[in-house]
């Protein structure tokens, strides 16, 4: 049985021919992720675009204690994160995610014209979720993420999977998602998934790999910055003239 797609907050646009799902972080909800949303919502290049923030289901998590909390998995050590992975609870979540990329499609929207995005634990749904689906999506946008079960991704990763499109924006100093993770995740893309780094200007090809420095465990106006820019370049609005 397909899992059901999780609940979510919207920001529909009047002209909606683009979408962008917004995954939150561990202990956060779709809530989380309004503002940022609504910030791109407001820029005219971008009015284009549906937003979709889903919630996460409540569960236990064993790093807080196994106290319920909205996660898109468990974690079982924060300071480790990635030694030892939940499996089960990642490929629920990963097609509770792709159930609202189908509902996405069945109303209209191409794959191409579907973005994948998180912060986090989000970011690495989003990762799982995304280099995994048969559809190819318009892109990735990774925010201080790492890329989980690498090894079964590669597995299951279809042949185009390569030429996606991918914002990877890092915290250099956030202490719990750690710079290296990301760093590790960039090069197994690169080293064993073909993934070329992105030119710093041109086309979206490949992945953009950028770091941010004095946030705590934030995301910098400057990252929002650039991932807006990302996001003109890869869901660029129509023209009906």
């Amino acid at each position: 049985m397909a899992p059901n797609a999780p609940c979510c907050i919207e920001i529909n646009s009047k002209c909606h021919s683009a979408t962008v799902i917004l995954l939150h972080g561990l202990g956060n909800s779709g809530r989380s992720m309004h503002a940022i949303a609504n910030l791109f919502h407001q820029i005219p290049e971008l009015q284009h675009i549906k937003w979709i923030l889903p919630h996460a289901p409540f569960r236990p998590v064993a790093a807080n204690g196994n106290h319920q909390m909205r996660a898109w998995f468990d974690v079982y050590n924060i300071q480790l994160e990635g030694s030892d992975e939940d499996e089960t609870g990642m490929f629920e979540s990963s097609g509770s995610i792709k159930q609202l990329i189908n509902q996405e499609i069945a109303s209209g929207i191409h794959p191409s014209r579907i973005v994948l995005a998180g912060f986090k634990q989000g970011a690495a749904l989003s990762l799982l979720t995304g280099l995994t689906t048969q559809r190819r999506l318009g892109g990735l946008a990774i925010l201080s993420g790492r890329l989980p079960l690498s090894r079964k991704v590669k597995e299951l990763a279809p042949p185009h999977v390569s030429s996606l499109p991918i914002f990877w924006g890092y915290n250099i100093a956030d202490p719990l998602a750690k710079y290296m993770f990301s760093q590790i995740s960039v090069k197994f893309l690169t080293e064993e998934m073909g993934f070329p780094i992105s030119p710093a200007t041109g086309e979206p090809i490949g992945i953009e790999f950028r770091g941010y420095k004095g946030l705590g465990t934030g995301i910098s106006q400057e990252e929002l910055r650039d991932l807006g820019i990302w996001l003109k370049k890869v869901l660029p609005a129509f023209s009906y003239r």
